[in-house]
């Protein structure tokens, strides 16, 4: 019979998740003029499938692993977050102008994840799909077509490129001109609620955009790297800010590494992935070019495990593709990362786990 002190927790338990899904959350990587707040937005449309096309293939054919069905997920994943654990570096206090020091967040476990009844690719819903909106020049494309690539491999997804889509069009409330940059501003919320959800296809794990346009999410904001929402699986990121691909081979590799950060962290935020708080991770929140080049691109072992349950993804050969990517393309210090914590999973001691309650 459970204790007083286990229905306690129970108990609390469910009114967490209760209140979690009473609301939709939209997060945002953004900088304002002072000080960045989250940006919380409602929806409750129901999407429309589309049908259109991909104009841009992968670099080359992803075979999804099999999603893991076995009863024992769960704590195989525990036993490779310890495994992992010692490898992970804490989250340092933050500086003044830095995300926590102005937007305090408790952070998620792997055990809060699963019982926040999270968004997940189990069923029908297997594809990640990107839609490219706006004009893109060769190494954009390139830079899209390795994204993407790098993509399938993290989440454990096929990925469709989607039939690029003009921005024209755009309702005067839903752009506004920035004289200081010399460049127009597209509103997020009119990317995610008139563009991706009447669009949303049905076997779409997620659906994200991505634009060359500079992105802002309303009045107040200065812009944003990107914004997802934790229940809508509809998300969108921009290439604005993250550098010319084009200006040299060095430079082309740093806007790929910035860009894959970027498409990852929208993406587990529609997953349900919630900002991490505890470790150096790929799903910390930012608040500045200067923040978000800290942030690594791998996440820690708490979010790897959020990511495998809600991707049916095998740890071990995750990290292997993704060292495989890393090594291809010019990341090597990223490459091996991947390889110490492959490393690690490969161990045969069994690492001690709790239960979860």
């Amino acid at each position: 019979m459970p204790s007083e002190r286990q229905k306690l927790r129970t108990s609390r338990r469910l009114a967490r998740v209760k209140a979690q899904r009473r609301r939709s959350i939209v997060f945002v990587i953004a900088a304002a003029p002072a000080v960045v707040m989250s940006c919380l937005v409602l929806f409750r449309s129901k999407a429309e499938a589309d049908t259109e096309k991909a104009d841009l293939p992968l670099p080359k054919p992803y075979d999804p692993v099999v999603v893991r069905t076995k009863p024992d997920e769960t704590r195989h994943l525990m036993e490779c977050i310890e495994k992992l654990r010692d490898f992970q570096r804490r989250l340092p206090a933050p500086g003044p102008h830095d995300w926590l020091a102005n937007h305090p967040e408790p952070g998620q476990t792997f055990k809060e994840y699963l019982y926040c009844d999270p968004v997940t690719a189990r069923g029908t819903r297997r594809i990640i799909y990107v839609q490219p909106l706006g004009e893109f020049d060769e190494a954009e494309k390139k830079i899209l077509r390795l994204t993407a690539d790098f993509m399938s491999r993290y989440f454990n997804l096929s990925v469709v490129i989607r039939t690029t889509l003009p921005l024209k069009n755009v309702p005067p409330w839903a752009k506004r001109y920035r004289s200081g940059l010399n460049t127009t501003q597209i509103r997020t919320t009119w990317v995610l609620t008139h563009v991706l959800k009447p669009r949303l296809p049905d076997d779409a794990a997620v659906y994200i955009a991505f634009t060359s346009a500079d992105l802002w999410p309303g009045e107040g904001w200065n812009f944003v790297f990107g914004q997802a929402s934790l229940n809508e699986r509809v998300g969108v990121w921009s290439l604005w800010r993250q550098g010319d691909p084009s200006e040299s081979e060095k430079e082309f590799r740093r806007v790929l590494f910035r860009t894959l950060k970027i498409a990852t962290h929208e993406t587990g935020h529609m997953f349900s992935m919630q900002h991490c708080t505890a470790y150096l991770c790929n799903m910390c929140g930012c608040n500045s070019r200067e923040e978000a080049d800290r942030n690594p691109l791998h996440v820690c072992c708490e979010c790897m495990a959020k990511i495998c349950h809600a991707t049916g993804a095998d740890p071990l050969a995750r990290y292997k593709r993704l060292k495989e990517f890393c090594d291809e393309n010019g990341l090597a210090t990223q490459g091996q990362i991947y390889g110490i914590f492959a490393a690690a999973l490969e161990m045969d001691a069994p690492a001690a786990v709790s239960s979860v309650e």
